[in-house]
């Protein structure tokens, strides 16, 4: 696809499977959140075959301003858009997403649930909506991901590319571990996403 050709072109976003490979099996892409070009560099450094099958999740007031974000999040990235305000029974995010791994795609989504303000400071605790995919779709494969130098291509509030590389690091699939309550799998789950900025750095 030509835009994703163009993600990777400007970013220059290199994809490192470093804990599993690029294999066409329905996944939980789950990432560190640094940019709003987080989930279309994910998406694009997927192979094609890949990318077909796979949606991120992204915030709907971002990207339903405007004409050109609503046709790349609806016809080309065919996001799940889920609103971050006025959660309820009504308005559950955790429902389209839901839908989605129900018809056989794979997600992208950022657990902190907002952008960490440095990637130097450190991640964000997990929200718990993970945890409910991962406990209601046991048959899903949960991959780690690693996201780097994104903050500063496209730094917050700009809307100037800075030509720096960026990278996407695959870890190793999750595993599942049989009674384990909330916090601990959120708390394991945030370990593997930092664990991969260890490795890259190392």
């Amino acid at each position: 696809m030509i835009f994703a050709g163009l993600v990777r072109l400007i970013t220059g976003a290199q994809a490192r499977w470093q804990g599993c490979a690029p294999e066409p099996r329905q996944r939980i892409y789950f990432a560190n959140h640094v940019s709003n070009l987080d989930g279309p560099v994910i998406w694009a450094t997927l192979p094609r075959a890949l990318r077909l099958r796979t949606r991120p999740i992204a915030a709907q007031d971002y990207w339903e301003k405007g004409w050109v974000r609503p046709w790349l999040a609806h016809r080309v990235l065919k996001a799940v858009l889920i609103a971050r305000t006025a959660i309820g029974a009504r308005n559950n995010p955790l429902v389209p997403m839901e839908a989605a791994l129900d018809e056989g795609s794979s997600l992208i989504i950022f657990p902190e649930g907002k952008r960490q303000g440095d990637e130097d400071a450190g991640m964000n605790p997990f929200k718990p909506g993970l945890w409910h995919l991962a406990t209601r779709h046991p048959e899903v494969e949960l991959v780690p991901v690693w996201l780097e130098n994104l903050n500063r291509i496209l730094p917050r509030g700009e809307i100037l590319i800075v030509p720096l590389m960026a990278s996407v690091t695959f870890g190793e699939p999750l595993a599942r571990i049989a009674d384990e309550d909330k916090a601990a799998f959120l708390a394991r789950a945030l370990a593997a996403v930092t664990a991969l900025a260890a490795q890259g750095d190392a």
